[in-house]
């Protein structure tokens, strides 16, 4: 499967290098497991950091924001040391910095709150908030690719985060396939 994503996102990065009409640097034949994994994160993340002039509307941050406490909350429960440690992500985001780190962290926190004291209802409620980014295809996108890179950062994403990724797909009306789901 990650084999079908790294090809997807390679081919995502060339049309988007394309479009800015410079030379695509692909690495054919790399390697495959935890290597292609961190490799695909760090091609969603040059994605993102392509678009970060466009990305800095409410919507985007908000439901970056929602989609990064689901990410962590994924298996039901966030412990302090994993908030902070996204948090620590969030915060150095290229594409985050858009946005005052006061306005993130209280966002973040909020929806972690809310999935910590009640997880299905929290759920429904960070999900809501993900749906608003789904106006506009390019920031919905985004924002899958900005859980993808929060849920990959260990170098694995867990089969929680996955199930989690795919319903924010379909809040925001985006294809689970486009990213191998």
């Amino acid at each position: 499967m990650w084999d079908r994503i790294k090809d997807q996102a390679k081919g995502l990065q060339q049309q988007s290098q394309g479009a800015r009409g410079s030379g695509g640097h692909g690495r054919p034949g790399s390697g495959s497991g935890s290597g292609s994994k961190a490799q695909l994160v760090g091609v969603l993340k040059s994605q993102l950091t392509s678009l970060k002039t466009e990305l800095k509307s409410g919507a985007y941050r908000d439901a970056s924001m929602a989609m990064c406490a689901l990410v962590a909350a994924a298996d039901g429960s966030v412990d302090p040391a994993e908030r902070q440690h996204v948090e620590s992500l969030i915060l150095q985001n290229d594409v985050l910095q858009n946005f005052p780190p006061d306005q993130l962290r209280q966002r973040f926190n909020k929806h972690v709150d809310q999935l910590s004291f009640n997880f299905q209802q929290g759920k429904t409620a960070v999900m809501q908030e993900i749906a608003k980014a789904a106006k506009k295809p390019a920031e919905a996108k985004a924002v899958v690719q900005t859980g993808f890179v929060v849920a990959g950062a260990d170098g694995y994403i867990a089969p929680a985060e996955e199930q989690v990724l795919r319903e924010a797909c379909a809040a925001l009306g985006v294809s689970p396939q486009e990213f191998g789901l």
